[in-house]
């Protein structure tokens, strides 16, 4: 299976899960971007450990590590490694993020979803 295809399948099987168990929790991922993120390790990079960032605009941040139980629970039925949560606003505004140049796409998202709970867009 390719590795974009994983990815989507994963994310979308995570948030479905979700939805139709907890759908006041996929309430806030209506707000957030939700990534896999791929990280292998070991010798020869060996091991593949797959988790899931879910990046969340500042005013949402505490509401969403609210949930992490429910988010590792329902990662670890898919065969997620872990969850983490980061926060969008600080990484897109901190001094030294060289996100914009390095990945575009995810910076255009963060972009996205942080903007728009200020009602901007």
């Amino acid at each position: 299976m390719n590795t974009n295809r994983y990815e989507k399948e994963s994310i979308e099987e995570f948030i479905t899960i979700i939805d139709r168990s907890f759908p006041e929790v996929k309430e806030l991922l209506n707000h957030c971007y939700v990534k896999l993120i791929q990280s292998f390790c070991g010798q020869e990079s060996s091991y593949f450990l797959p988790y899931i960032a879910i990046y969340s605009p500042n005013n949402m941040i505490a509401a969403v590590k609210a949930q992490m139980p429910v988010f590792k629970i329902v990662a670890k039925y898919v065969g997620i490694f872990e969850v983490v949560c980061i926060n969008a606003t600080c990484l897109l505004h901190h001094p030294m993020s060289k996100l914009k140049q390095d990945n575009p796409h995810l910076w255009l998202e963060l972009h996205w979803i942080t903007t728009r709970e200020r009602g901007n867009v």
